[in-house]
């Protein structure tokens, strides 16, 4: 099994905490951009001022957690004041391209049939639109796409095994449980998700799920 392990750093750190999550079991991640939007507030103390900001986004096994985790604390010990948020996200699968292997949302201990699944794409950049026509055609309504970057330079490094391209799109995804496994499917009958290194998809349960907005 795996976690999905978030850390929100200032901006020009993320590199940092990714070589030492690396240095204690994580086999690689992605960087997103980001900003913090809590200037004057008591959220500025937990690492959430008004600046830029980068999100890491690590899968690691579980037996790793512990010995990742503490390798980014230790890394960030060393800024001066706050450094940032970690947190954990257990997920409910994970997937790498190039990889057939079904998933069977019956097959996990899942919520009701009317929960959510949060289904996040990790693409070579320029493959997130087809990721989420993919996935309309297996029932999912939307999704929202970001930009990232993996933690290394292209050919120097390894995530499970395979090359790591710099440039990435990350599709996040939000379908109704019973959906969820047509979408997973849809999407690793891409072309683009068929080579090995080419993206990785995992999921993770929505909770309170509401819409935003007038009805």
């Amino acid at each position: 099994m795996f976690k999905l392990l978030i850390s929100i750093v200032p901006s020009g750190a993320g590199d940092a905490i990714s070589q030492a999550a690396k240095s204690a079991g994580a086999p690689g991640g992605s960087i997103i951009p980001g900003r913090g939007t809590a200037p004057n507030s008591v959220l500025s103390l937990l690492g959430f001022g008004d600046s830029s900001k980068e999100i890491l986004l690590s899968i690691v096994p579980d037996s790793a957690e512990e010995a990742v985790r503490q390798a980014i604390q230790d890394e960030c010990k060393k800024k001066k004041g706050r450094a940032g948020v970690l947190f954990t996200i257990d997920t409910n699968a994970f997937i790498k391209s190039g990889n057939k292997s079904n998933f069977s949302l019956e097959e996990k201990a899942m919520p009701d049939k009317n929960s959510y699944q949060m289904i996040n794409v990790i693409l070579n950049k320029g493959y997130a639109e087809d990721a989420m026509a993919a996935a309309r055609s297996a029932g999912a309504g939307g999704g929202t796409i970001v930009g990232g970057r993996g933690t290394a330079k292209e050919g120097d490094a390894k995530f499970f095994g395979v090359e790591i391209v710099p440039e990435k799109e990350m599709l996040m995804i939000l379908t109704p449980n019973e959906k969820a496994a047509a979408v997973i499917e849809a999407i690793q009958n891409l072309d683009c998700f068929a080579n090995s290194g080419s993206g990785i998809i995992f999921t993770a349960n929505a909770q309170n799920f509401s819409l935003l907005g007038k009805k």
